[in-house]
């Protein structure tokens, strides 16, 4: 008896200790996996929350292109959505615009091997700028499945293999400038917003496994990814800025400014920052106007004392974009949104109707510019928590990026700004020396900002009160979407090509 329990101690024992083992090596391999995912992912457009900060001792180089520290470059299909990265993995969408055919591609990050890609059943495509494209929105993962999103179709979710799990369909969107938005992940929640016609205008959350609906809540319109802000999401939405209560949708705050919604917000513990853009609000976008009077004197041939769309010159502009007038529809001419003035939409501007435009013309400059909220509101804080603003020179694609203290702003001809984040005193205002439009939204790492201009230059500099400007590297091609970093590496979608940069 005495053999047979102290035989049954040693099993028990040995049973114990190899317990024992186990969870000591699956804590292990969780602290080497957590320590890994720090390093090795940029989950979402912009990395982790849409911040545009790699993660720590991340050291990417700072001089590179197309024959210098190149570690791959793969071709890749024409879209703007930026690279979403997990582990050896990059999860990008795109557009065949011969076959009219969107995609979902998987690259090998070690490589750039193209692992898989899917094709996704859209029965159309959505319109979409010239400056766009319908594979806009970018990726995003929790590790284990990617989410994806597509004005032409809806909300698509694959595991990392390419198999299908579930999708959500959707209206086709009809906004002309497409639907820009991308969809996060938080706490096992897949948020995106939807705009859709029919006036289908709603914040979603579906849970991230069955793509089941959570909660739905109404929006106004946005371009603008989503964030998190403590337990609430903040939306940046045509004419308001509003967070919502994470657990069920609920608005707890909002801000009514006259914005077009179209950048990111970005936060730090106690602030959020957003870039409140409006078509007039730069001063050198502005035109001066006529009166009534001499509208009539100029263009009414008739003499019935209204103006009539045909009277109007084809070249009558209201607005101009003298950074970038390359683009297509870089300057506005009035028979082009004859909409926004004649409201009674019989084909004639009469007085009143010209009086109220210029009325808002001149009014809606008034909340353009960068704005910097504290936290803790609730209901309208509109007076109460708007720290402070900066007018001048705000982008109006590109996110601000907030580092080190301090908030970067890039504009439209290379125009960089830098503030001091607590109280929105300028540091400076300079070029970059790389003229030309930005759609890519500014980067950091390792005490460096990197800046893509849609030309094709990449431009590093120091972080600092004053710029110093580190390397200005020549791509060769068209950038639009935004760079990741990723395990010391700098991973950048140019028009045709998916570079690795590395030392």
């Amino acid at each position: 008896i005495k053999y047979s329990v102290a035989k049954e101690e040693r099993v028990n024992k040995r049973i114990f200790l190899v317990c024992l083992m186990f969870i000591v090596g699956m804590l292990v391999d969780q602290l080497v996996f957590s320590q890994g995912s720090e390093i090795n992912t940029w989950p979402q457009f912009r990395g982790a929350n849409a911040s545009g900060v790699a993660n720590a001792e991340q050291d990417p180089p700072i001089e590179f292109g197309p024959a210098e520290n190149v570690l791959w470059k793969t071709p890749v299909i024409s879209g703007m959505s930026s690279p979403c990265i997990w582990g050896d993995r990059i999860f990008l969408t795109g557009f065949d615009k011969e076959k009219q055919q969107l995609q979902v591609l998987c690259y090998q990050r070690s490589d750039g091997k193209l692992i898989w890609n899917r094709m996704v059943p859209a029965k159309e495509i959505e319109p979409f700028h010239l400056t766009g494209s319908p594979a806009d929105a970018t990726p995003a993962t929790d590790g284990e499945r990617i989410y994806v999103h597509f004005g032409s179709y809806g909300l698509l979710c694959y595991d990392f293999a390419g198999n299908l799990l579930w999708t959500i369909e959707l209206p086709v969107s009809t906004n002309k400038f497409g639907t820009g938005t991308s969809p996060i992940v938080v706490d096992n929640l897949v948020i995106l917003i939807v705009i859709r016609p029919q006036k289908q205008r709603y914040l979603l959350a579906v849970d991230s496994r069955s793509g089941q609906q959570i909660w739905k809540q109404s929006v106004r319109a946005s371009h603008a990814s989503p964030i998190r802000w403590g337990k609430e999401l903040v939306v940046h939405g045509s004419h308001h800025i509003t967070g919502y209560r994470l657990a069920d949708g609920s608005p707890v705050w909002w801000i009514k400014v006259k914005t077009s919604g179209t950048s990111t917000p970005v936060v730090s513990d106690s602030m959020l920052y957003v870039g409140s853009w409006t078509q007039w609000g730069e001063e050198n976008q502005r035109i001066k106007l006529p009166s009534y009077h001499d509208l009539l004197k100029k263009y009414d041939t008739d003499l019935d004392s209204l103006v009539s769309k045909q009277e109007f010159p084809k070249v009558f502009e209201i607005s101009r974009r003298p950074e970038v007038q390359e683009l297509p529809n870089a300057n506005i001419n009035i028979v082009d949104y004859w909409g926004f003035v004649d409201k009674n939409n019989n084909k004639y501007i009469d007085r009143s109707e010209w009086n109220k435009y210029l009325d808002i013309y001149t009014q809606i400059a008034i909340d353009h510019g960068l704005l910097a909220i504290k936290s803790g509101g609730s209901g309208n804080i509109t007076a109460s928590h708007v720290l402070w603003k900066e007018n001048k020179s705000i982008p109006e694609v590109p996110s601000p990026l907030f580092y080190k203290g301090r908030i970067y702003m890039i504009k439209n001809g290379g125009i960089v700004t830098c503030l001091e984040a607590l109280t929105g005193k300028l540091l400076y205002r300079t070029r970059l020396k790389a003229a030309g439009p930005y759609f890519s939204s500014p980067i950091a790492a390792n005490d460096r900002i990197y800046i893509a201009s849609a030309k094709g230059t990449v431009v590093v500099f120091a972080v600092g009160d004053e710029l110093k400007v580190l390397a200005r590297n020549e791509l060769g091609e068209k950038i639009k979407a935004t760079p990741a970093i990723v395990d010391d590496k700098l991973y950048v979608r140019t028009a045709k090509h998916l570079y690795a940069f590395g030392k």
